[in-house]
């Protein structure tokens, strides 16, 4: 039994279905995927996405099964513009004192929160721009508190940044979750959507997993994947129950409101007499910092991007408040009005994940106390095993890579238990 239907339980229902296990997968919503959600070509252009959009990494697992599904990569490329009081600049900073953070960062001894690392050994005034970068990388990047987010899964991150490039899938994660959801049918797996997972007992042989609408299921073992928050609010076995707990007190989880703003032109591309035609990133100090677009695709959509505690900011907004909010962050960038871009606009969207019901924010990150969480998680409790992003321990935590490799360990410790 696999209780949600995003990338960890796909992936998990995929591999032990097809090493020959019979395999009930449930998913609350009307649709798989989870926090993927490929918006409609019609609306933007393209497989615009409303949730994760990039591959980053090496993302061994991502890459196969794009392999395998005959799905190609975009590669990212172009530029990074900088923007202050409606003056646009290439925004070649580096790092101000990386030398020296790098060290301390390599020499910490004992995991604390980043915000506490930064105070400790960087509080000197002099230090303040690198506070700063700091700062709007672990909020804006890892969609963190910086006063709980882990310094060593920070270095682990910084320090494993390698030589693979970030892109896109062409045809959007969505086509990669069709793809899976179509490998599990194949393979003999049932998929049952509306199935809202509410409580899961234990008896002596099997496990029942029961949903709001009242149907129950039976299974030798269950895999639960579901967001982190979603822990609350299903019922568990006594000897899960800690290992639940634990994780809600002890793995961050941070909100993303994402903007997307589909133009009638990409009238950026030659403004106030610059060439911004191959600008891929824009970031500022503005309300919504941080902006990308399709580069090198030719799509006239800029995408906003609200992370971690910026989020809050935009909290319980309509929709149609988000996207003003948003279009008046990106016209004091560009210093024009808010009319102006109002009326090149074709189609906005404002998805807040924190709203959405079936996940209740966006992706999971580390704190000094989540290693230990995922060492007691590794193994099966009361034929329960924990899987998702949330329960993945490595450099890549909070993305699609992490999902899928934890729910590929998933399966292969079942079908290990049951050789």
């Amino acid at each position: 039994m696999i209780v949600g239907a995003g990338a960890a339980g796909l992936l998990a229902a995929r591999e032990l279905a097809r090493a020959g296990k019979r395999v009930i997968l449930l998913e609350a919503r009307d649709r798989c995927g989870g926090r993927i959600e490929t918006l409609s070509e019609a609306e933007f252009g393209y497989a615009a996405e409303g949730g994760p959009e990039f591959v980053h990494g090496a993302a061994h697992h991502t890459r196969a099964l794009m392999d395998e599904a005959g799905l190609s990569l975009t590669v990212s490329r172009g530029t990074a513009w900088h923007a202050e009081n409606g003056v646009l600049s290439l925004d070649e900073r580096a790092t101000p004192h990386a030398a020296e953070f790098r060290a301390a960062l390599t020499a910490l001894q004992d995991d604390v929160p980043v915000a506490e690392f930064l105070a400790r050994q960087f509080g000197d005034p002099a230090y303040a721009e690198l506070r700063r970068s700091v700062t709007r990388m672990v909020e804006g990047y890892d969609a963190a508190d910086p006063k709980r987010a882990s310094t060593f899964a920070l270095r682990e991150e910084w320090m494993a940044r390698g030589t693979s490039r970030q892109g896109r899938i062409a045809e959007g994660y969505g086509a990669l979750i069709a793809f899976l959801v179509g490998e599990c049918r194949r393979h003999g797996a049932a998929v049952h959507l509306g199935a809202a997972v509410t409580a899961i007992e234990t008896g002596r042989r099997e496990v029942t997993v029961r949903c709001r609408d009242g149907r129950a299921f039976a299974a030798d073992g269950a895999v639960l994947t579901v967001p982190l928050p979603l822990l609350r609010s299903i019922a568990l076995p006594e000897a899960a129950k800690p290992i639940a707990e634990a994780a809600l007190a002890d793995i961050g989880f941070g909100n993303v409101v994402k903007i997307l703003l589909r133009f009638s032109s990409r009238w950026w591309a030659n403004h106030a007499g610059q060439d911004l035609s191959d600008m891929s990133f824009l970031f500022s100090a503005a309300a919504v910092p941080t902006w990308w677009t399709q580069h090198p695709e030719p799509h006239p959509v800029l995408t906003g991007w609200l992370a971690g505690p910026r989020a809050n900011a935009v909290a319980g907004l309509a929709e149609n408040d988000v996207i003003e909010y948003a279009l008046g962050s990106l016209a004091q960038n560009f210093a024009v009005e808010p009319a102006w871009l109002k009326a090149m606009l074709v189609a906005a969207r404002a998805i807040d994940w924190g709203l959405d019901p079936f996940a209740r924010g966006a992706y999971s990150y580390a704190t000094p106390n989540t290693r230990q969480v995922l060492a007691r998680a590794e193994r099966s409790h009361a034929r329960l095993w924990f899987s998702g992003e949330a329960f993945y321990g490595g450099p890549e935590m909070g993305t699609v890579e992490a999902a899928f490799a934890s729910g590929w360990h998933a399966a292969q410790a079942i079908l290990s238990a049951h050789e």
